[in-house]
Protein backbone atom coordinates (compact mmCIF):
# COMPACT_ATOMS: atom_id res chain seq x y z
CA UNK A 1 0.00 0.00 0.00
CA UNK A 2 2.81 2.48 0.78
CA UNK A 3 6.16 2.32 0.07
CA UNK A 4 8.35 4.30 2.73
CA UNK A 5 11.22 5.55 -0.12
CA UNK A 6 8.80 6.46 -2.39
CA UNK A 7 7.12 8.87 -0.19
CA UNK A 8 10.15 10.08 1.41
CA UNK A 9 11.36 10.79 -2.17
CA UNK A 10 8.32 13.05 -2.47
CA UNK A 11 8.71 14.14 1.03
CA UNK A 12 11.62 15.96 0.33
CA UNK A 13 10.23 17.58 -2.83
CA UNK A 14 8.28 19.53 -0.48
CA UNK A 15 11.26 19.84 1.77
CA UNK A 16 13.64 21.38 -0.88
CA UNK A 17 11.07 24.25 -1.36
CA UNK A 18 12.37 26.18 1.33
CA UNK A 19 9.10 28.15 2.97
CA UNK A 20 9.71 30.11 6.25
CA UNK A 21 7.05 32.22 7.34
CA UNK A 22 9.17 34.98 6.93
CA UNK A 23 9.42 34.65 3.01
CA UNK A 24 5.56 34.68 1.71
CA UNK A 25 5.94 34.59 -1.59
CA UNK A 26 7.59 31.43 -1.78
CA UNK A 27 4.97 29.77 1.19
CA UNK A 28 2.25 30.85 -1.39
CA UNK A 29 4.22 29.37 -4.45
CA UNK A 30 4.19 26.22 -2.18
CA UNK A 31 0.66 26.24 -1.69
CA UNK A 32 -0.45 26.52 -5.04
CA UNK A 33 1.81 23.74 -6.56
CA UNK A 34 0.08 21.39 -3.43
CA UNK A 35 -2.98 22.44 -3.88
CA UNK A 36 -2.29 21.40 -7.81
CA UNK A 37 -1.84 17.81 -6.01
CA UNK A 38 -4.72 17.53 -4.51
CA UNK A 39 -6.43 18.54 -7.69
CA UNK A 40 -4.48 15.61 -9.53
CA UNK A 41 -6.16 13.08 -6.79
CA UNK A 42 -9.89 14.75 -7.18
CA UNK A 43 -10.10 16.84 -4.73
CA UNK A 44 -11.48 20.80 -4.75
CA UNK A 45 -9.32 23.39 -3.87
CA UNK A 46 -9.40 26.97 -2.47
CA UNK A 47 -6.37 29.32 -2.62
CA UNK A 48 -7.00 32.24 0.37
CA UNK A 49 -4.88 35.57 -1.14
CA UNK A 50 -1.88 36.61 1.22
CA UNK A 51 -2.34 39.29 3.39
CA UNK A 52 -0.83 41.20 5.64
CA UNK A 53 3.03 39.86 4.89
CA UNK A 54 1.86 36.27 5.36
CA UNK A 55 1.91 33.53 2.47
CA UNK A 56 -1.56 32.67 1.17
CA UNK A 57 -3.19 29.57 2.84
CA UNK A 58 -4.63 26.56 1.27
CA UNK A 59 -8.35 25.01 1.56
CA UNK A 60 -9.00 21.86 0.26
CA UNK A 61 -11.92 19.13 -0.13
CA UNK A 62 -13.22 16.69 -1.18
CA UNK A 63 -16.26 16.95 -4.04
CA UNK A 64 -18.64 15.08 -1.85
CA UNK A 65 -21.00 15.76 1.36
CA UNK A 66 -20.72 19.34 0.74
CA UNK A 67 -23.80 19.97 3.28
CA UNK A 68 -22.30 17.40 6.12
CA UNK A 69 -19.64 17.93 8.79
CA UNK A 70 -16.78 15.97 8.21
CA UNK A 71 -13.10 15.81 9.42
CA UNK A 72 -10.87 18.59 9.20
CA UNK A 73 -7.23 18.01 8.73
CA UNK A 74 -5.34 20.44 9.67
CA UNK A 75 -1.38 21.34 8.29
CA UNK A 76 1.19 24.17 7.71
CA UNK A 77 3.54 24.59 5.33
CA UNK A 78 5.32 27.36 6.92
CA UNK A 79 8.78 26.28 8.37
CA UNK A 80 10.83 28.48 10.80
CA UNK A 81 14.59 28.20 8.96
CA UNK A 82 15.63 30.68 6.99
CA UNK A 83 15.94 30.60 2.67
CA UNK A 84 19.13 29.26 2.78
CA UNK A 85 19.51 26.93 5.56
CA UNK A 86 19.24 24.23 2.79
CA UNK A 87 22.45 24.96 0.96
CA UNK A 88 23.95 25.39 4.27
CA UNK A 89 23.42 24.13 7.64
CA UNK A 90 20.78 21.59 7.01
CA UNK A 91 20.76 19.81 3.45
CA UNK A 92 18.14 17.25 2.89
CA UNK A 93 20.43 13.79 3.56
CA UNK A 94 19.61 10.41 4.75
CA UNK A 95 21.78 8.48 7.50
CA UNK A 96 20.31 5.58 8.62
CA UNK A 97 16.80 5.70 9.24
CA UNK A 98 16.97 9.51 9.89
CA UNK A 99 15.99 11.83 6.92
CA UNK A 100 17.07 15.39 7.66
CA UNK A 101 16.28 18.92 6.12
CA UNK A 102 14.28 22.24 6.88
CA UNK A 103 10.98 21.36 7.79
CA UNK A 104 10.84 17.59 7.27
CA UNK A 105 9.42 17.49 10.95
CA UNK A 106 7.95 20.30 11.68
CA UNK A 107 5.92 19.56 9.60
CA UNK A 108 5.83 18.66 6.12
CA UNK A 109 6.53 15.38 6.91
CA UNK A 110 2.90 15.04 8.60
CA UNK A 111 1.05 17.19 5.71
CA UNK A 112 2.71 14.84 3.53
CA UNK A 113 1.17 11.80 5.16
CA UNK A 114 -2.66 13.16 4.90
CA UNK A 115 -1.69 13.92 1.21
CA UNK A 116 -0.46 10.63 0.78
CA UNK A 117 -3.49 8.86 2.80
CA UNK A 118 -6.17 10.26 0.62
CA UNK A 119 -4.58 9.70 -2.39
CA UNK A 120 -4.15 5.56 -1.72
CA UNK A 121 -7.86 4.99 -0.46
CA UNK A 122 -9.02 7.27 -4.09
CA UNK A 123 -6.39 5.19 -5.98
CA UNK A 124 -8.20 2.11 -4.54
CA UNK A 125 -11.75 2.81 -5.46
CA UNK A 126 -12.58 3.51 -1.78
CA UNK A 127 -14.40 6.92 -0.17
CA UNK A 128 -14.01 8.17 3.64
CA UNK A 129 -17.49 8.03 4.98
CA UNK A 130 -17.31 11.76 5.78
CA UNK A 131 -16.45 14.44 3.54
CA UNK A 132 -12.32 15.63 4.18
CA UNK A 133 -11.69 19.03 4.36
CA UNK A 134 -8.00 20.72 4.74
CA UNK A 135 -7.11 24.09 6.56
CA UNK A 136 -3.28 24.06 5.49
CA UNK A 137 -1.44 27.33 7.08
CA UNK A 138 1.14 29.81 5.89
CA UNK A 139 2.22 31.19 9.49
CA UNK A 140 1.36 28.54 12.45
CA UNK A 141 4.78 29.38 13.58
CA UNK A 142 4.03 32.98 14.40
CA UNK A 143 0.50 32.16 15.96
CA UNK A 144 -1.59 31.64 12.85
CA UNK A 145 -2.89 35.39 12.50
CA UNK A 146 -4.34 35.12 9.17
CA UNK A 147 -5.06 31.29 9.15
CA UNK A 148 -7.14 31.33 12.79
CA UNK A 149 -10.24 32.40 11.26
CA UNK A 150 -10.13 30.10 8.31
CA UNK A 151 -9.62 26.93 11.08
CA UNK A 152 -12.23 28.29 12.89
CA UNK A 153 -14.40 28.54 10.40
CA UNK A 154 -13.90 25.00 9.01
CA UNK A 155 -14.41 23.44 12.88
CA UNK A 156 -18.24 24.55 12.35
CA UNK A 157 -18.16 22.23 9.25
CA UNK A 158 -16.49 19.63 12.00
CA UNK A 159 -16.83 16.12 13.44
CA UNK A 160 -13.26 15.16 14.00
CA UNK A 161 -10.16 17.13 13.80
CA UNK A 162 -6.88 15.53 12.82
CA UNK A 163 -3.55 17.90 13.22
CA UNK A 164 -0.68 16.64 11.31
CA UNK A 165 2.19 17.84 13.58
CA UNK A 166 5.22 15.60 14.25
CA UNK A 167 4.60 12.67 16.59
CA UNK A 168 6.18 13.18 19.73
CA UNK A 169 8.78 11.17 22.38
CA UNK A 170 9.27 7.74 20.40
CA UNK A 171 5.48 8.41 18.24
CA UNK A 172 3.44 9.70 20.61
CA UNK A 173 0.11 11.53 19.71
CA UNK A 174 -0.72 14.64 21.43
CA UNK A 175 -4.03 15.03 23.46
CA UNK A 176 -2.98 18.24 25.19
CA UNK A 177 -1.69 21.25 24.63
CA UNK A 178 -0.97 24.08 26.60
CA UNK A 179 -2.41 27.73 25.53
CA UNK A 180 -0.06 30.83 24.75
CA UNK A 181 -0.05 34.28 25.42
CA UNK A 182 2.50 37.22 24.15
CA UNK A 183 2.79 40.47 25.52
CA UNK A 184 5.08 43.28 25.20
CA UNK A 185 5.33 45.37 27.97
CA UNK A 186 6.87 49.17 27.54
CA UNK A 187 8.13 51.20 30.52
CA UNK A 188 8.31 55.10 29.81
CA UNK A 189 10.14 56.90 32.96
CA UNK A 190 11.42 60.41 32.69
CA UNK A 191 15.58 61.38 30.73
CA UNK A 192 18.03 62.96 33.19
CA UNK A 193 21.87 63.34 32.75
CA UNK A 194 23.02 60.63 34.83
CA UNK A 195 26.09 62.25 36.03
CA UNK A 196 25.07 66.06 36.78
CA UNK A 197 21.02 64.93 37.49
CA UNK A 198 20.94 61.50 38.42
CA UNK A 199 18.20 62.16 41.09
CA UNK A 200 15.72 64.02 38.55
CA UNK A 201 15.52 60.89 36.44
CA UNK A 202 13.15 57.80 36.69
CA UNK A 203 14.96 54.83 34.97
CA UNK A 204 12.52 52.61 32.66
CA UNK A 205 15.33 49.97 32.33
CA UNK A 206 15.00 49.92 36.40
CA UNK A 207 11.24 49.58 36.70
CA UNK A 208 11.17 46.89 33.79
CA UNK A 209 13.98 45.16 35.77
CA UNK A 210 11.92 44.63 39.23
CA UNK A 211 8.84 44.01 36.71
CA UNK A 212 10.61 41.26 35.14
CA UNK A 213 11.14 39.82 38.20
CA UNK A 214 7.80 39.88 39.41
CA UNK A 215 6.54 38.41 36.01
CA UNK A 216 9.15 35.29 36.05
CA UNK A 217 7.59 34.95 39.79
CA UNK A 218 4.53 33.77 37.81
CA UNK A 219 5.86 30.37 36.71
CA UNK A 220 4.48 27.50 39.16
CA UNK A 221 6.05 24.45 37.34
CA UNK A 222 3.25 21.95 39.58
CA UNK A 223 0.67 23.66 37.68
CA UNK A 224 2.27 23.99 34.20
CA UNK A 225 2.55 27.34 34.23
CA UNK A 226 5.66 29.34 33.15
CA UNK A 227 6.16 32.56 32.06
CA UNK A 228 9.50 34.10 30.09
CA UNK A 229 10.75 37.06 29.60
CA UNK A 230 12.48 36.56 26.19
CA UNK A 231 13.60 39.56 24.74
CA UNK A 232 14.41 43.19 26.23
CA UNK A 233 15.80 46.40 25.08
CA UNK A 234 16.15 49.84 26.45
CA UNK A 235 18.14 53.23 26.90
CA UNK A 236 19.53 55.40 24.67
CA UNK A 237 23.29 56.34 25.89
CA UNK A 238 25.73 54.94 28.97
CA UNK A 239 25.61 58.37 30.79
CA UNK A 240 21.59 58.76 30.41
CA UNK A 241 18.58 57.63 32.69
CA UNK A 242 16.52 55.75 30.47
CA UNK A 243 13.40 56.93 29.30
CA UNK A 244 12.24 54.21 27.18
CA UNK A 245 12.31 49.86 27.67
CA UNK A 246 10.44 46.81 26.36
CA UNK A 247 10.21 43.71 27.30
CA UNK A 248 8.56 40.81 25.06
CA UNK A 249 6.60 38.00 27.43
CA UNK A 250 5.48 34.62 26.36
CA UNK A 251 3.36 32.62 28.87
CA UNK A 252 2.09 28.94 28.60
CA UNK A 253 -0.98 28.14 30.66
CA UNK A 254 -2.53 24.31 30.97
CA UNK A 255 -6.11 25.22 31.40
CA UNK A 256 -8.23 27.86 31.79
CA UNK A 257 -8.40 28.28 35.26
CA UNK A 258 -4.98 29.34 34.71
CA UNK A 259 -5.80 31.88 32.46
CA UNK A 260 -8.06 33.70 34.29
CA UNK A 261 -6.01 34.12 37.19
CA UNK A 262 -2.43 34.73 35.56
CA UNK A 263 -3.41 37.05 32.69
CA UNK A 264 -4.94 39.73 34.46
CA UNK A 265 -1.96 39.92 36.77
CA UNK A 266 -0.12 40.41 33.53
CA UNK A 267 -2.33 42.82 32.18
CA UNK A 268 -2.79 44.42 35.80
CA UNK A 269 0.57 45.69 36.75
CA UNK A 270 1.28 48.62 38.58
CA UNK A 271 4.71 50.35 38.59
CA UNK A 272 7.11 50.16 41.34
CA UNK A 273 7.74 53.66 40.78
CA UNK A 274 4.72 55.79 40.14
CA UNK A 275 6.62 58.04 37.58
CA UNK A 276 7.27 55.19 35.49
CA UNK A 277 4.27 54.71 33.18
CA UNK A 278 3.44 50.80 32.05
CA UNK A 279 1.57 49.42 29.04
CA UNK A 280 0.46 46.04 28.10
CA UNK A 281 -0.45 45.15 24.59
CA UNK A 282 -1.47 41.12 23.75
CA UNK A 283 -3.53 38.59 24.16
CA UNK A 284 -4.07 34.69 24.38
CA UNK A 285 -2.94 33.82 21.47
CA UNK A 286 -4.20 29.99 21.15
CA UNK A 287 -6.35 28.90 24.08
CA UNK A 288 -5.50 25.96 25.93
CA UNK A 289 -6.12 22.82 24.37
CA UNK A 290 -7.80 20.49 27.49
CA UNK A 291 -7.90 17.02 27.07
CA UNK A 292 -12.02 15.53 26.97
CA UNK A 293 -13.88 12.81 27.25
CA UNK A 294 -14.39 13.05 23.16
CA UNK A 295 -10.59 13.31 22.63
CA UNK A 296 -10.35 10.47 24.65
CA UNK A 297 -12.79 8.78 22.64
CA UNK A 298 -11.00 9.65 19.31
CA UNK A 299 -8.02 8.96 20.63
CA UNK A 300 -8.86 5.19 21.61
CA UNK A 301 -10.20 4.77 18.14
CA UNK A 302 -6.70 5.27 17.24
CA UNK A 303 -5.08 3.67 19.35
CA UNK A 304 -7.58 0.50 18.17
CA UNK A 305 -6.79 1.20 14.83
CA UNK A 306 -3.02 1.16 15.41
CA UNK A 307 -3.29 -2.16 17.27
CA UNK A 308 -4.69 -3.67 14.30
CA UNK A 309 -1.87 -2.21 12.26
CA UNK A 310 0.92 -3.19 14.47
CA UNK A 311 1.97 -0.08 16.78
CA UNK A 312 1.38 1.06 20.03
CA UNK A 313 0.11 4.36 19.97
CA UNK A 314 0.70 6.19 23.25
CA UNK A 315 -0.48 9.73 23.87
CA UNK A 316 0.98 12.71 25.59
CA UNK A 317 0.32 16.94 26.36
CA UNK A 318 2.54 19.29 24.77
CA UNK A 319 3.85 23.11 26.75
CA UNK A 320 3.78 23.42 22.83
CA UNK A 321 0.70 24.74 20.68
CA UNK A 322 -0.65 24.00 17.65
CA UNK A 323 -4.01 24.77 15.36
CA UNK A 324 -6.19 22.06 17.08
CA UNK A 325 -5.57 24.81 20.59
CA UNK A 326 -8.57 26.92 18.09
CA UNK A 327 -10.96 23.84 18.48
CA UNK A 328 -10.58 21.59 21.14
CA UNK A 329 -12.70 23.25 23.61
CA UNK A 330 -15.70 22.35 20.85
CA UNK A 331 -14.53 19.08 19.06
CA UNK A 332 -12.84 15.94 19.07
CA UNK A 333 -9.49 16.75 18.26
CA UNK A 334 -6.43 14.45 17.90
CA UNK A 335 -2.34 16.00 17.08
CA UNK A 336 0.67 14.80 16.95
CA UNK A 337 -0.31 12.23 13.68
CA UNK A 338 2.61 13.24 11.71
CA UNK A 339 5.90 11.40 11.03
CA UNK A 340 7.99 10.32 14.15
CA UNK A 341 11.25 11.66 14.83
CA UNK A 342 13.15 14.50 16.44
CA UNK A 343 15.01 17.80 16.19
CA UNK A 344 12.26 20.72 15.16
CA UNK A 345 13.34 24.50 15.08
CA UNK A 346 17.40 22.70 15.16
CA UNK A 347 19.79 21.93 12.52
CA UNK A 348 19.35 18.46 13.51
CA UNK A 349 15.52 18.13 12.83
CA UNK A 350 14.90 14.87 11.13
CA UNK A 351 12.40 12.23 10.47
CA UNK A 352 12.42 8.21 11.16
CA UNK A 353 11.73 6.98 7.77
CA UNK A 354 10.68 3.57 9.95
CA UNK A 355 7.67 5.75 11.05
CA UNK A 356 6.47 7.29 7.39
CA UNK A 357 4.39 3.88 6.81
CA UNK A 358 3.00 3.06 9.86
CA UNK A 359 1.69 6.44 9.87
CA UNK A 360 0.85 6.95 6.63
CA UNK A 361 -1.21 4.10 7.30
CA UNK A 362 -2.84 4.85 10.85
CA UNK A 363 -4.38 8.81 8.91
CA UNK A 364 -5.57 6.48 6.12
CA UNK A 365 -7.11 4.02 8.36
CA UNK A 366 -8.96 7.51 10.41
CA UNK A 367 -9.77 9.23 7.10
CA UNK A 368 -11.41 5.52 5.82
CA UNK A 369 -13.47 4.98 9.24
CA UNK A 370 -14.14 7.84 11.13
CA UNK A 371 -17.95 8.49 11.21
Amino acid sequence: MFDANAILEEIREWVELETPTSAPEAVTGMMERVAAQFRGIGLETRIVPARDGMGANLLVETPWGKDEPGILVLSHLDTVHPVGTLASTLPFRVEGDKAFGPGIYDMKGGAFLAFAAMRAILAEGGRPKLPVRWVIASDEEVGSPTSRALIEAAGDRAKHVLVTEPARFGGKCVTARKGSARYVVRFHGRPAHSGGNHADGRSAIKEMARQILALEALTDYERGVTVNVGIVSGGTALNVIPEHATAEVDVRLPDPASVEEVLPRITGLKPFDEDVAITVEGQLNRPPYVKTPAITALLEKAQKLAAEIGFELVDTASGGGSDGNFLAGRLPVLDGLGVDGAGAHTQEEHILISSIVPRATLMKRLLETLD
